[in-house]
């Protein structure tokens, strides 16, 4: 049977947390909380205007500190802009985390590139803020970077060693390049440092679907799942582990439940649509695959390949 293939989760992205001096402006801080509670309640656009409203105010606080050189507590100043360049101000640590949260909220909204340019600047204001790495990490491999988000998570855990979202994004981006053994042991790690991850779990069952042995997979996924009952690509990752034992109705049950939770969810209805197909439910099974490309048309070659693999199933069992 020609290997299966199966929606690999998106990069996991941290919120900065909160760290301030003395110079902090108490209106820059009120600025920054008030945009962390709107991105607690998922109010994107929200935080990215308290955000935009704390940077704002901590770097006109900041153009009134000029020094001669980096404050040795915190060696992180910049020049602002090529006017400044002969200048370089302490730049207060509130101004690289509200870069870093604005950058987390502008991912969650879709706007990568809006978020790149955020962690970029939170980076060089802070050459060591983990967290910006990281998240950087995420916006770059969610953009199709491979070998940049890798380079991200690389300085990440250089610089902080127990970040395990860190680990468990370079492990996925390590089962996309192949690099399988790679993959579970930065997903090992992760999952030691925050074994709640269902995030890690779910990354760890699509390693062990793509090593071909199903049932770790699907021991994986089913923590997973009881770790969030919400997460899609779990269950689409147990119906393909399900596919692999030849438990084709088990298999049709999680492709419903992962399409059930994200109804634009392509790989499953494709998967679904392979399995039908094995079943000899032809007419069910084209309209997954039609669904699919309507969603997805990028994946039209891998629906020819499933049509090819499910006929020659069939023939091998007459």
């Amino acid at each position: 049977m020609r290997s299966l293939r199966f929606a690999l989760l998106l990069a996991v992205f941290v919120f900065s947390s909160i760290s301030f001096q003395a110079q902090t402006s108490r209106s820059a801080l009120r600025y920054y909380e008030a945009g962390s509670e709107k991105l607690r309640h998922n109010d994107f656009e929200g935080a990215i205007a308290d955000f935009t409203k704390a940077i704002d105010v901590s770097l006109r606080a900041e153009k009134g500190t000029a020094v001669e050189k980096r404050s040795p507590g915190f060696p992180t100043a910049f020049a602002d802009s090529q006017a400044d360049a002969t200048e370089v101000y302490v730049v207060d640590p509130l101004t690289a985390d509200a870069f870093t949260s604005r950058g987390f909220a502008r991912s969650k909204s879709g706007d990568l590139d809006g978020a790149l340019q955020d962690f970029e600047r939170a980076i060089r204001i802070n050459p060591r803020n983990a967290v910006a790495y990281m998240d950087r990490g995420g916006a770059r491999y969610n953009k199709g970077d491979t070998q940049g988000a890798l380079a991200d998570w690389d300085k990440a855990l250089q610089l902080d060693s127990r970040l395990a979202e860190a680990y468990v994004n370079r492990g996925g981006a390590k089962q996309k390049l192949n690099d399988l053994d790679g993959a579970l042991a930065d997903l090992n790690k992760g999952l030691e440092l925050n074994p709640g991850s269902a995030v890690a779990f779910c990354s760890r069952g699509f390693v062990w679907v793509a090593k071909r042995d199903a049932k770790p997979a699907i021991q994986d996924f089913d923590q997973a799942l009881k770790l969030n009952s919400r997460l899609a690509a779990a269950y689409e990752g147990r119906g393909v582990a399900n596919m692999m034992q030849g438990v084709l109705n088990a298999a049709i049950g999680d492709f419903n439940r992962a399409i059930e939770v994200d109804p634009d969810m392509a790989y499953a209805y494709m998967n679904r649509g392979l399995t039908l197909m094995v079943q000899q439910k032809d007419e069910a099974a084209q309209a997954d695959f039609s669904r699919t490309l309507t969603l997805n048309p990028a994946l039209k070659k891998e629906v020819e390949d499933r049509i090819k693999t499910a006929k020659e199933l069939r023939a091998a069992k007459q």
